[in-house]
């Protein structure tokens, strides 16, 4: 642990050689950039990227401002390393929500549905913080906020904070967007003895959240708990409450919970559409673990014959895959086909077939089932790939997105529907990143971009980048 974590702080500070390496891997004029003024971005083609222009194409906070961005409050570190779900968009898609580490708050931002422009209301509607810091309304057990998530109706948005081992409930207003933490315990569940929070099971360093698709179930990835703890919504208010027994968690070994295999630091969680599975990408185990979701209790279990998980060396109960060493973030396909993991410490994107039926993980074969940076054998080769976190598809499937921390960058991926294959767009077109990044298509406000989330109808793309401090906002081209 200690060596990944290392590699995680220092990760940011490497990019002279990582770059250095890419110019010596690839072919003779494969960095060459195409004729540009000023680097302007080249012309859009299905799936690519377009940073809006100015003050719209990025905010940052506004004690660290930069040329050319808008400022807002409470952007100080968005999307720390640990949590690859720090930005998420309300469902009717006119709000956005943002985990700010340093500033102990969630941003909250309107959005203009037509343009994707984002504004930060004024006073307590724009942000909610630790102490109620900024001019933000006054949230507790908000200490490091690294991931964030909304229930399908609307009604709630769930942030995991590491420092104060707790999960945040807050009730959100339709119409303005703005958040209030649910009352006295209801409104936030630790790990630890934390004033005006109710006491929850398997929360050591949470650092991911989800909702399940009925609304039913909340669940809760603990880097440093080797554990993922279940929660039980109220629909009405959004209030949660942890089960008993080993319903209420399941760990690699924490005394009262469901026993699961290679479930060492769970960093990223996706569950299927139809709510049949749970998937977490665990960055010590190197793996990505499949969980079946019992629907009518929310209880989660994991088989044990080799099918519960797929890990990047021979573990026993495990089935044996490539490039997962430290597995970072995972999401699903439209039409619950397709699963796709970035892996830090691989620098790559790997695919997985689903079974509909069971909802069991099968690595595509070939160059199909792993994307990695620079080369390796049996691989695709993927560009400016140096330490990828966050991963989106797109709403109708045809691109996927991941965004890497090393380099901030984003790269750009076409989606086979079929197959679900994927594949780097070629050029500039295949990422975008900041100038010293060679090859790319340049992109303002990107150092250490780590969570990325796509609007609902797909027509644009927003990040975190926490180095600047920063939230960017792209037009998908179609």
């Amino acid at each position: 642990m200690g060596r990944f974590l290392r590699s995680r702080c220092f990760a940011p500070r490497v990019l002279a050689t990582p770059m250095l390496l890419v110019a010596l891997a690839l072919p003779a004029g494969a960095l060459a950039a195409p004729p540009s003024h000023h680097g302007q971005q080249q012309s859009a083609g299905p799936g690519t990227l377009t940073q809006l222009p100015g003050a719209r194409g990025c905010l940052v906070d506004r004690l660290k401002p930069a040329g050319g961005c808008g400022t807002a409050r409470a952007l100080e570190g968005p999307g720390p390393f640990m949590g690859s779900r720090a930005i998420a968009l309300s469902p009717d898609g006119r709000n956005v929500y943002v985990a700010s580490s340093k500033s102990d708050a969630i941003a909250i931002f309107s959005r203009n549905a037509r343009t994707g422009t984002l504004t930060q209301p004024k006073g307590e509607a724009g942000c909610i913080a630790a102490k109620g810091a900024g001019g933000c309304a006054t949230a507790v057990g908000l200490n490091g906020p690294n991931s964030v998530a909304v229930s399908r109706d609307g009604r709630n948005v769930y942030a995991t904070s590491r420092a104060s081992n707790t999960v945040s409930v807050f009730h959100r207003d339709a119409s303005t967007g703005a958040l209030a933490q649910l009352p006295a315990g209801a409104g936030c569940i630790s790990g630890l003895p934390v004033p005006n929070c109710a006491n929850g099971r398997a929360l050591v360093g949470p650092d991911v959240v989800v909702v399940s698709p009925d609304g039913a179930n909340v669940y809760v990835g603990s880097f440093f708990g080797n554990a993922v703890a279940v929660f039980n919504r109220d629909q009405a208010s959004g209030g949660l409450t942890q089960p008993g027994g080993s319903a209420g968690c399941i760990a690699a070994a924490t005394s009262g919970c469901a026993t699961g295999l290679a479930l060492a630091a769970p960093e990223g969680m996706a569950i299927s559409g139809n709510g049949a599975s749970v998937y977490v990408a665990t960055a010590l185990s190197n793996a990505v673990v499949v969980l079946a979701r019992d629907p009518s209790t929310g209880a989660l279990s994991q088989a044990a014959d080799g099918s519960g998980c797929i890990v990047d060396s021979p573990l026993t109960g495990c089935t044996t895959g490539v490039q997962l060493s430290g597995a970072n973030a995972v999401t699903v396909a439209p039409g619950d086909r397709d699963v796709y993991v970035t892996s830090l410490l691989s620098n790559s994107v790997t695919s997985f077939t689903r079974s509909t039926s069971t909802g069991v993980l099968a690595q595509k074969s070939g160059t199909s089932g792993c994307l990695v940076w620079l080369r390796a054998v049996g691989c695709s080769f993927g560009r400016a790939l140096s330490s990828p976190e966050g991963l989106a598809v797109a709403p109708g499937g045809a691109n996927v997105y991941a965004a890497a921390f090393a380099t901030g960058a984003i790269a750009v991926l076409d989606r086979e529907r079929k197959s679900g294959s994927v594949a780097q767009k070629p050029g500039r077109a295949g990422c975008l990143a900041p100038r010293s990044v060679p090859g790319c298509t340049r992109a303002r406000a990107l150092r250490g971009v780590s969570s990325i989330e796509l609007s609902p109808d797909g027509r644009y793309l927003y990040s975190t980048s926490f180095g600047s401090n920063a939230v960017d906002v792209f037009r998908r081209n179609k």
